[in-house]
């Protein structure tokens, strides 16, 4: 269970200090995000002033079948088009014309969720043991060969193996934890 996830039911069960910390967590990014829609970075910003007030006064349910920052994003996004319906910004064209907008839109989706991902993987590597850590850095984000992580970690090849298998099981552990979705560890 995410941050967002956990403080909401905080907040929902009656510590005031959930809302805050929900807040802290996705001003910014919620701000950036709506102002994709409304390209007015003060309308963004009342915008996800709107969508905290909604889940502060209206206390909407959330049942965990999507990241509790998808569930935000989504409510904010929901509130952004019933605001842009109602100021007329929002007109019909035809479909074709819509294309590379589409396009552009389910590209700069794609990029948010991997970089989503990347900050859920650096906080799962964060919580593995050190060793772990080293060899994952190593091996994955350094691109060293298993002789040359060897060399800096002053281990046999094998026990880089081994080290590197080790630490693959224990991040999909805690990756399970969090709810992170991978593809192939």
């Amino acid at each position: 269970m995410d941050n967002g996830a956990s403080s909401y039911r905080r907040f929902l069960d009656g510590d005031d200090n959930g809302f805050v910390e929900i807040v802290k967590l996705y001003k910014n990014s919620l701000i950036f995000f709506l102002n994709g829609y409304v390209n007015n970075i003060h309308q963004a910003e009342d915008l996800a002033e709107e969508t905290f007030f909604k889940l502060l006064v209206k206390k909407p349910h959330y049942n965990g079948s999507v990241s509790f920052k998808t569930w935000l994003f989504t409510i904010g996004r929901n509130i952004a088009f019933n605001t842009l319906r109602r100021k007329s910004i929002l007109r019909l064209v035809p479909m074709d014309d819509c294309e590379p907008f589409l396009q552009e839109a389910e590209d700069f989706e794609k990029s948010f969720l991997i970089e989503e991902q990347k900050i859920e993987l650096k906080r799962a590597l964060d919580k593995l043991n050190p060793k772990y850590r080293e060899a994952l850095r190593l091996i994955f984000f350094e691109e060293l060969s298993a002789d040359e992580a060897a060399v800096v970690l002053r281990k046999s090849k094998r026990q880089i193996a081994n080290l590197v298998y080790r630490a693959k099981q224990a991040l999909k552990t805690e990756l399970e934890k969090e709810g992170f979705v991978y593809e192939n560890l």
